[in-house]
C-alpha cells in the first residue's frame, strides 16, 4: 500500500510546472497574431489618411459647395462584444443588450440632411435621397475613407464585418441565425463579404454576407487581412455592387 501511494505521488507533476503551463497558453501564438493584426491595422490607417489627405480635402470642399449640411455623417454602430474574446460573462445577455459596444462612426454625408434621419432604411439603386456628388462618392466607396480615424480610435480595423446600426442590428439579430457571432472581431470599413458582394437591399442580402463574414472569422490571420485589403481596390475602382 505504502509502495503504491508512493508511485502515484511520483507520477503527477509538481505544482509550479502545471501552474507554468497554465499561464504559458495566453500568451502563445494567437496574442502574437492579434498583434500583429492590430498593429498592421493603425499603420494601413495612417498611411492611408496620409495618402488620401488631399482627396479628403476635395471632397470636403465638393460637399460644402454642392449641399447645404456638414461634411461629415455620424451615426451609432455596434462594435465589438469584448466578452466574445475575453470570455468574461459569456452569451447569457444576448437578449437584453446590443451585443457589442455602441461607437460612433464617421463617413462623407451623402444623403440631404433632411433624409438622414431615414437612414435606417436600406439605400436603393437611384435612391432619391441621395445627392448627386453622394452617389459618385458611394461608387467608388469614398464616403469610407473617414472611417479610417474610427480605425486609429481602436472602434474598428481596416477588415472585418461591416458594422450596424443599433435599431438595425436588434431586428437582424432575431431574423438570423449566427448574426451576433460577427460581433466577435472588431467591424471593419472592408471585409470579406464586401469583397464578394454589393450593398444590402434585403434581409436575403444580409444572410448572405453573414456567411462571409462567418467564414473570415474561422480562418482570420494577418496575411488574410492583407489579401482582402488587396482585393478591395479593384473592387473599388470597378464600383462592383455599388451605386
Amino acid at each position: 500500500m505504502t509502495e503504491a501511494m508512493s508511485t502515484t505521488l511520483e507520477l503527477r507533476p509538481p505544482r509550479h510546472a502545471t501552474i507554468a503551463l497554465a499561464h504559458r497558453v495566453p500568451f502563445g501564438a494567437i496574442d502574437r497574431e492579434r498583434i500583429a493584426r492590430r498593429a498592421l491595422n493603425i499603420v494601413v490607417a495612417a498611411v492611408g489618411l496620409v495618402v488620401a489627405f488631399p482627396l479628403m480635402l476635395v471632397i470636403a470642399a465638393l460637399i460644402k459647395l454642392t449641399s447645404r449640411g456638414p461634411v461629415l455623417f455620424t451615426q451609432t454602430r455596434v462594435g465589438l462584444d469584448r466578452r466574445a474574446l475575453s470570455g468574461a460573462g459569456g452569451n447569457t445577455r444576448r437578449h437584453t443588450d446590443l451585443g457589442g459596444s455602441p461607437f460612433t462612426m464617421y463617413k462623407f454625408r451623402t444623403m440631404r440632411p433632411a433624409d438622414e434621419t431615414k437612414s435606417e432604411v436600406w439605400a436603393q439603386p437611384e435612391d432619391a435621397r441621395v445627392t448627386p456628388l453622394g452617389q459618385v462618392l458611394r461608387k467608388f466607396r469614398l464616403d469610407e475613407l473617414p472611417q479610417l480615424f474610427n480605425v486609429l480610435k481602436g472602434d474598428m480595423n481596416i477588415v472585418g464585418p461591416r458594422p450596424e446600426q443599433p435599431t438595425i442590428f436588434v431586428y437582424l439579430r432575431e431574423q438570423i441565425e449566427g448574426y451576433q457571432r460577427r460581433q466577435r472581431v472588431r467591424p471593419g470599413i472592408t471585409g470579406w463579404a464586401q469583397v464578394n458582394q454589393g450593398y444590402d437591399t434585403s434581409v436575403d442580402d444580409v444572410r448572405c454576407k453573414v456567411r462571409y463574414d462567418l467564414e473570415y472569422i474561422r480562418r482570420q490571420s494577418t496575411l488574410e487581412d492583407l489579401r482582402i485589403m488587396a482585393r478591395t481596390l479593384p473592387v473599388m475602382l470597378r464600383r462592383r455592387g455599388a451605386w
